[in-house]
């Protein structure tokens, strides 16, 4: 998710063939961002290297459920104010690696509870992720209204993050439910933003931010998975 974005030379005014490939071209940078993911995910625990940080990261969840939200925000803030295009893949690496880092706990976590849990939750997030990205290509709606909310919604889960870290709540399955559809509409933003607003030369940008988007989405449809076992 991301504001303010400079609508000079934006997809929606190119011509069909330019505004194509600037699309085209986002979905495959995603798509190639959610392979090197899978890929650090399995050297990480194949070496041994999410086992050894497991433990202390899973003992404050709440913790690292707050910089996987910051680092999502905090990367594709930086990658949007970086010029070239080189920054922007450097940012976008540095995401990447840091999203495996803060995500082998809980896929540790998961393979040890139940052998094929990730894949269904993984399945799910990319039926939904398709279902979305689908909805806002067919009805080409601009739904940069959804900004406020996802704002507002942003610093609503903060709060109860960190007022959960202080008063010692638990947030239940009703919280992974709502930060499921939390992180839909940030698909769903992010899509229409890539078809309306991002300015062509953006397209590393505008793919991190919607690779932040699924893999919130990702989060919390594991952590849902979980808790039903």
């Amino acid at each position: 998710m991301q504001d303010n974005l400079n609508t000079f030379g934006a997809a929606a005014a190119q011509p069909v063939e330019a505004r194509s490939q600037f699309i085209w071209k986002c979905y495959a940078h995603v798509a190639g961002a959610i392979v090197a993911f899978a890929a650090i995910e399995a050297y990480l625990i194949s070496s041994g290297v999410a086992q050894r940080i497991a433990g202390p990261m899973i003992n404050n969840w709440l913790m690292v459920l707050g910089a996987f939200i910051l680092v999502s925000w905090g990367a594709s803030h930086v990658a949007h104010r970086l010029e070239s295009t080189a920054s922007q893949y450097a940012a976008f690496a540095v995401f990447i690696v840091a999203e495996s880092l803060i995500f082998a706990p809980i896929l540790l976590a998961a393979m040890m509870m139940q052998p094929g849990m990730i894949e269904s939750a993984a399945a799910v997030t990319l039926l939904g992720t398709a279902g979305l990205v689908a909805t806002a290509m067919i009805t080409r709606k601009d739904f940069s209204f959804l900004r406020g909310l996802l704002v507002w919604g942003g610093m609503l889960v903060l709060v109860g993050i960190v007022g959960s870290i202080l008063f010692g709540a638990h947030l239940g399955t009703w919280f992974s439910v709502g930060m499921i559809g939390f992180a839909g509409a940030a698909v769903l933003y992010d899509t229409s933003n890539i078809m309306h607003h991002y300015p062509t030369d953006k397209y590393v940008a505008a793919s991190m931010a919607l690779f932040a988007s699924i893999a919130l989405m990702f989060w919390y449809v594991l952590r849902l998975f979980m808790s039903r076992d």
